[in-house]
């Protein structure tokens, strides 16, 4: 697709945080962004051109959005990929990534089970369907494991460690459905690769180490606190997992890095991630323009790092959902390094991801920058609303 002005316009099925750092970064581009989301008044409409209302996999909201736009994507894997290829026949209107890469992510056992055929290196896994199964896996994978959900988790959601036996018939319980077990990784660090598939070039951001507590994203370090042996090993691990994947766009590839300093692939999202947040501040090309460059066809931009940068996020810190507004933002918009971001959700709740600060000098080490976002993230709170 040939760059003209306005540009283009480009339709999005989910309208949270990434569907609004997406409208930022489609303004200087002369793109217009729609997004199509069940939450009126969603966190990406104030910097969209329109939302329309409508549930993830509704028929009659994605075929206005289509109607409306040049390419359709989405930010959430809770998009019907059904929906939007049925959609897309009709309007004659593309989808990217593909629908069918996204049936494939969108089943943990399908994508596990793709990178297997495709010699990329994973975990250890087995299918499990009721508590038997999961006895078996643990008696071949060995104890504790992870018991992931096969469908509806994803950045953490719907992962269960199971440390033994006598835990098993719980972890079904609360899984509720159809499940595989991961034998469980004794990693050094987990790491991330943001890669971009485009029109006819793929490329990779640097490697990005993540840091995890609860099985939520707290931190991300770039480049990853690792050997550059590993940091190369990560990239090409990357790159194999690309040629698997159909359609253009953005993807986050999540990695472990094992105490042997190999690489196993954990989990891929067919979209920009919060792994790849820093590239906003620390990047040449964000992982948001980059999305939109490569959904439309055109040309890649430049994934190298300005800088080290480090991304920590803003978490409720409160007991129950409740309305809320960010208090103690003062050291961050003081500090010269760092950069606020704020998703506009009107109610936090325990945990919730309600935005994030970045830090970005070429004058601070890695470790420095991440005690520094730590100190600035600890400063901010959250309280209810004064009218």
């Amino acid at each position: 697709m040939n760059h003209r002005t306005p540009a283009a316009t480009v339709g999005v099925v989910g309208g949270g945080q990434l569907g609004r750092m997406m409208g930022e970064a489609a303004g200087p581009l002369g793109v217009e962004l729609l997004v199509s989301d069940p939450t009126p008044d969603c966190p990406a409409a104030p910097v969209v051109r329109d939302q329309i209302v409508g549930d993830f996999d509704d028929y009659d909201a994605i075929r206005e959005l289509a109607e409306r736009a040049d390419v359709l994507t989405f930010e959430i894997e809770l998009a019907d990929p059904d929906e939007m290829e049925r959609v897309s026949e009709e309007t004659d209107t593309p989808v990217h990534p593909d629908p069918d890469t996204l049936r494939t992510i969108q089943d943990k056992l399908v994508q596990n089970r793709a990178l297997e055929a495709g010699d990329v290196p994973i975990p250890e896994f087995k299918r499990v369907d009721d508590e038997r199964d999961l006895l078996a896996a643990g008696e071949e994978l060995g104890w504790p494991l992870m018991l992931k959900a096969r469908e509806g988790g994803y950045d953490g959601r719907g992962n269960r460690p199971v440390e033994s036996p006598d835990d098993a018939a719980a972890a079904i319980e609360a899984i509720g459905g159809p499940a595989l077990a991961e034998e469980l990784i004794d990693f050094e660090r987990e790491v991330a690769v943001m890669g971009v598939v485009g029109d006819d070039e793929r490329r990779a951001y640097p490697v990005t180490e993540t840091v995890h507590r609860e099985e939520i994203l707290r931190e991300s370090v770039t480049p990853a606190r690792t050997g550059e042996s590993v940091r190369s090993r990560a990239r090409e691990v990357a790159f194999e997992v690309l040629e698997l994947l159909e359609g253009r766009g953005v993807y986050g590839i999540e990695l472990f890095e094992t105490r042997e300093g190999e690489i196993l692939v954990n989990e891929i999202a067919p979209r920009p991630h919060n792994s790849g947040h820093w590239t906003i501040e620390g990047a040449v090309c964000s992982q948001f323009e980059q999305h939109l460059r490569a959904v439309l066809g055109w040309p890649l931009g430049d994934t190298e790092a300005r800088s080290p940068a480090v991304t920590a996020n803003l978490l409720g810190d409160v007991a129950e959902t409740q309305p809320a507004e960010l208090a103690g933002t003062d050291a961050v918009l003081e500090t010269a390094a760092a950069s606020l971001h704020w998703y506009g959700k009107r109610d936090v709740r325990p945990l919730r991801k309600m935005g994030h600060t970045t830090l970005v000098d070429a004058d601070s080490d890695r470790d420095t920058l991440l005690s520094r976002a730590r100190e600035l993230v600890d400063s901010v709170t959250f309280e209810r609303p004064s009218r």
